[in-house]
């Protein structure tokens, strides 16, 4: 972050024996400005003009010399046109380490208008940010924003990384919540640098809980593979039965984080188990177009239960309208439910919709969390988004799948 043109608004000006004003800057004095000794105004004007020639060297030590003067420390006003000469004469020289300081002075003295208050705040948080000094860039970068000295997200980046880079992930966390607050409450999109930040504070805490959060976060508004491969990555930890672990496949491969072959062959497997032999056709048909199986024996395997699948599902076509027409009259939605998966694997979500609440209806279920999770899957796949919600806020009893259908819902507010 380059900083520039600090002092460009107030171009060198003479420096007069009767103290006139340089730099541009209007004297804080209602009437004439203050007087400067003789020896004092000598040495400034000798500065100035070394300055103004680009011999910036000679042109500190003139200063350093005024600085050692008791009559300049006496003097407010010369002590202001002293160091408004070191701020234009450091900034020229890129100087930003003795730079700071002279500005910080010139910033709290009397004769700062508003116009340079604003300018030099603005300035020193950028500058102590490029020297590193992260606790003074915090400083005046969050008064710049407090006070309205800077405008569009630049200087809240500055700050929350300052706050990232000395090491203070909790007021990290803290900085960064805000700003995301806010821009949800204006109905906007917070930005994925301050999502990113929380996350990386929230790992350097080793704050698990913290760490979900903001990776829902991210997967709401930036819903990326990685992302969602660590999210998904502690759900898979706590499977313990295929009925779940098909589940987890499922969204796996919605989000489209599914890479090993072995998850392909295993998800298709898990499908024809349970009836839908159209979902197995059509994921090991996008697996084989991607070349993800690419052991001969893998991919073998592959071919084997894709033609498989595909016999299933020709047979099953043919007789599952006279299967949903039994199964509505069975007394319990069991049936129903089993019904829907086989329409929701051949993309028939308006079908899969009708058996799936109609079960649910029925009741007398052996898995209710499951038929709730899988009718909010049809509908988020019919682009039903607030149905979807409603349904996955219907998962309950099963911590697994309950934990899958908050995933689901996040996948649905990013759609």
């Amino acid at each position: 972050m380059k900083v520039k043109g600090i002092v460009a608004a107030t171009a060198l000006g003479a420096v007069l024996l009767c103290g006139a004003s340089v730099l541009g800057v209007k004297p804080a004095y209602a009437a004439a400005p203050p007087k400067l000794t003789r020896d004092v105004a000598l040495k400034l004007q000798a500065a100035q003009k070394d300055i103004q020639k680009g011999n910036y060297a000679a042109g500190e030590a003139a200063l350093d010399q005024v600085a050692g003067m008791a009559d300049a420390r006496k003097s407010p006003y010369a002590m202001h046109v002293m160091n408004q000469l070191y701020v234009f004469a450091y900034e020229k020289s890129n100087n930003y380490a003795k730079l700071a300081p002279k500005l910080e002075a010139l910033l709290h003295d009397a004769y700062a208008t508003p116009a340079q208050t604003r300018q030099f705040t603005v300035a020193l948080a950028q500058i102590y940010y490029q020297l590193h000094n992260y606790p003074k860039a915090v400083q005046y970068g969050t008064e710049s924003l407090q006070k309205g000295y800077a405008s569009g997200p630049q200087m809240a980046t500055l700050v929350g990384q300052a706050y990232y880079l000395q090491g203070n992930w909790k007021q990290t966390i803290a900085f960064e919540s805000g700003l995301i607050k806010s821009a949800i409450r204006a109905g906007k999109k917070p930005s994925k640098q301050s999502l990113q930040l929380v996350q990386s504070s929230c790992m350097k805490l080793h704050d698990q809980t913290c760490l979900l959060n903001s990776l829902e976060q991210l997967v709401v508004y930036y819903p990326q593979p990685q992302y969602w491969q660590y999210l998904l990555f502690q759900t898979f930890k706590s499977i313990k039965s295929d009925a779940n672990l098909l589940e987890a496949y499922r969204l796996a491969f919605a989000v489209k984080v599914m890479q090993q072959a072995h998850e392909f062959t295993s998800y298709a497997e898990l499908a024809i188990e349970a009836g839908s032999p159209g979902e197995a056709e059509q994921v090991l048909t996008a697996a084989l177009k991607n070349n993800v199986f690419t052991d001969p024996h893998a991919k073998a395997k592959a071919q084997r239960i894709l033609s498989d699948a595909q016999k299933r599902a020709a047979k099953d076509q043919q007789t599952l309208g006279t299967t949903a027409e039994e199964a509505a009259k069975q007394p319990t939605g069991n049936s129903d439910i089993r019904v829907g998966l086989a329409y929701y694997g051949y993309q028939q979500y308006a079908k899969a919709i009708h058996e799936f609440t109609l079960g649910i209806a029925k009741g007398g279920l052996s898995n209710p969390a499951e038929a709730h999770l899988l009718l909010g899957i049809a509908q988020l796949k019919a682009g039903n988004k607030a149905e979807a919600l409603n349904a996955f806020n219907s998962v309950k009893g099963d911590p697994t799948l309950q934990r899958l259908a908050e995933l689901w819902s996040l996948k649905a507010k990013s759609a």
